[in-house]
């Protein structure tokens, strides 16, 4: 033990006067957070209602208002008199003048629906305000069928008419909206260049040190093979725990991301998750001949498990092949884990399969290495 932990000061002590270190475990997740966090849409917070201005002259009438009214059920209507002040809204609809007295009199009245964005976003506010519109059309029907005056009180009392046709909803469990902004990028790029980390910078100085001969000389000492593989893995695997730490507290502190209450199974799953590519880290470094085979291996294998594992993108948009996939990688274990603790509040039981998956992995990874560590 004593000889275990001699390698690990030693080695974290070497890792950490180099620069490179300091910027791929510490410096570049930051700026990933912010950049990714902030394009795929910044900080998650509270659902908000969509806005709708209705430009309304003053003489537009109560139609206006019922049509206010329907609109309501879908959007957060802000009822202006200008069509200029409607500019800086994403959606407005403009009545014409004296709407009510137009439509009440037969004459062919044309609303203006002004939208920034077109795609599905468009359509489907298309879509609601036209319905709204044509329903407030198929009421005056109804009431000139019925013999009753187009007043507000008929419509309001049509309103309040039983339907003859009902829609019966019954819970299918919660909405999984798919994690966004901070909520996605920060778990994301931890688990990411975690990995990255392990895997360049535990190879990398194995091989650097196997070619000045440091290795050799720790072959000499009355330390086991064992023990110095455990030695190099626990340093590396200390320094993940620290990336790990580091990464969480900048999350919460200055991107709002909320770990949950299940926290600390969040952190039991990530030292499993650091030690499986400590272990890998270990295992490449012995294989590698040079440092930029283990840097060429280690940053392609990176960006690849990431990209199948969910860091890139929550892997709920993905198709249902992808989502597999991705359940067969140890990115994918981390991530669909962490979407069950942060973004969906499950228990956490539900994470048992996945930090058992892990260990395992981590435990076959040491299986692998320790007969293969070489000293020269």
């Amino acid at each position: 033990m004593h000889g275990m932990l001699f390698l690990v000061r030693k080695d974290l002590g070497h890792m950490f006067r180099a620069w490179e270190t300091w910027l791929w475990v510490f410096l570049m997740p930051l700026a990933f957070f912010y950049f990714i966090g902030t394009i795929s849409g910044g900080a998650r917070g509270p659902a908000t209602r969509e806005t709708l201005a209705l430009v309304a002259p003053p003489d537009a009438g109560f139609l206006a208002e019922h049509l206010e009214r329907k609109l309501q059920r879908h959007y957060q209507v802000v009822r202006l008199q200008q069509q200029s002040v409607s500019a800086r809204f994403r959606r407005s609809l403009r009545l014409p003048p004296g709407f009510t007295a137009r439509v009440l009199a037969g004459e062919p009245v044309k609303v203006t629906l002004t939208l920034a964005e077109e795609g599905l976003g468009g359509d489907y506010d298309r879509f609601r305000v036209t319905r709204a519109v044509y329903t407030l059309l198929a009421e005056l029907i109804v009431l000139a069928k019925d013999g009753s005056l187009p007043q507000a009180e008929a419509l309001a009392e049509l309103d309040r008419r039983p339907r003859s046709l009902t829609l019966a909803l019954e819970s299918a469990g919660p909405r999984r909206s798919p994690p966004r902004g901070f909520e996605q990028a920060v778990p994301g790029t931890m688990v990411m260049f975690l990995l990255l980390s392990m895997l360049t910078s535990g190879g990398v100085w194995l091989v650097i040190e196997r070619h000045q001969g440091i290795l050799a000389r720790l072959a000499a000492t009355p330390m086991s093979r064992g023990t110095i593989v455990a030695g190099k893995c626990a340093a590396r695997w200390v320094l993940g725990l620290l990336q790990m730490a580091f990464a969480m507290l900048v999350g919460a502190v200055f991107f709002g991301v909320r770990w949950g209450p299940n926290w600390h199974f969040i952190v039991l799953l990530l030292a499993f998750y650091a030690g499986l590519w400590a272990m890998v880290g270990i295992l490449l470094g012995s294989l590698a001949r040079t440092e930029q085979q283990v840097i060429g291996l280690g940053v392609i294998a990176a960006n690849v498990l990431a990209a199948l594992g969910g860091c890139w993108w929550p892997l709920e948009i993905t198709p249902l092949w992808a989502q597999k996939l991705a359940l067969l990688l140890p990115t994918g274990w981390a991530m669909d884990a962490l979407h069950k603790l942060v973004s969906f509040g499950e228990p956490a039981r539900t994470i048992l399969p996945h930090l058992a998956a892990t260990l395992v992995a981590a435990l076959l990874a040491a299986w692998a290495a320790v007969p293969r560590f070489r000293f020269q």
